[in-house]
């Protein structure tokens, strides 16, 4: 990569190439997490969505690393743990 850019167009085409290669990551392999959205703001990378538990979240993040290396990259990721209710509902 380029560590000099001023923002050319071949940089920005090789950043959607890799924005694009981690959404067919994120939908092939272990995490199947087509609920996560990676967006290119302002010079950076902003991962967003929802993953089932923290476990899912630190795969997630170790991904976009390996495939975003080198670019800033913002990670925005919530946690939807369910956890069973502590008491009985009343009717």
């Amino acid at each position: 990569m380029n560590t000099g850019s001023t923002g050319s167009t071949g940089d920005a085409e090789n950043v959607e190439y890799r924005v694009a290669h981690l959404h067919d990551r994120l939908a092939a392999e272990e995490l199947a997490e087509l609920g996560v959205r990676a967006e290119i703001r302002a010079g950076a990378v902003v991962v967003t969505g929802t993953v089932p538990s923290g476990r899912c979240r630190e795969t997630l993040l170790r991904v976009v690393g390996e495939e975003l290396d080198g670019l800033t990259v913002h990670s925005d990721i919530m946690v939807a743990e369910t956890v069973g209710p502590d008491r009985a509902e009343e009717l």
